[in-house]
């Protein structure tokens, strides 16, 4: 059952020198590949002459093996993109984005000057970046008596939780946003509240 995880809650802008090369580094939150673009996007906007753009992001949690991605654009192979993802990934933040603008100040890096160049300017930007605690939630609904009602608020609430839709005819249906990791926890209490007769029903996780 998916936990909690740290995410990016800022913007980061942070810069280093070395050999006389800028290198500028954003950070972002980012869910989504579009989002992740449009950011990128409105770097590469702003920094028309730089000599390279480069990037990595993850989209969900750190240690996630699948949304992740890396560029080096232009710089030679493993040099940028992957020591940017390596400290992103290792920061254990998740959904956030990093591209490092490097002006070329006239003297050459060499590939170990780079990987550490790259992956200083994400570290050091880290360092500021603010984050917060997401909660995997899932969605279900729960159909129960009008004099049930009080009790199920007061649990969902208690759970961290939240009411999405309410409907009142027969009986009350809720359609409801849970935490994951209270799932378990929840279930029992109201086949407590109610002598096994609430059950909560699928409605979309995510």
């Amino acid at each position: 059952m998916p936990a909690s995880y740290l995410v990016a809650a800022s913007k980061v802008e942070d810069e280093i020198i070395v050999n006389r090369s800028r290198f500028i580094c954003y950070l972002a939150p980012c869910a989504t590949a579009d989002e992740f673009k449009s950011i990128l996007k409105d770097i590469q906007g702003l920094h028309p002459q730089a000599s390279h753009h480069c990037y990595a992001f993850v989209l969900g949690r750190a240690d996630d093996s699948q949304l992740y991605g890396f560029s080096d654009d232009g710089e030679p192979s493993g040099t940028a993109g992957r020591p940017m993802l390596a400290v992103l990934q290792g920061s254990n933040i998740g959904q956030v984005c990093a591209v490092v603008v490097r002006y070329f100040g006239g003297t050459k890096l060499g590939t170990g000057g780079l990987q550490r160049a790259y992956g200083g300017s994400v570290r050091q930007a880290l360092a500021v970046l603010k984050t917060k605690i997401k909660i995997p939630m899932v969605h279900k609904s729960l159909a129960c008596q009008y004099n049930q009602v009080d009790d199920v608020l007061r649990l969902v609430e208690q759970a961290g939780g939240a009411v999405l839709e309410q409907e009142y005819s027969a009986c009350v249906s809720l359609n409801l946003a849970l935490p994951t990791e209270e799932l378990n926890r929840i279930e029992q209490q109201l086949q407590t509240l109610s002598s096994g007769q609430l059950r909560l029903q699928t409605l979309i996780e995510n």
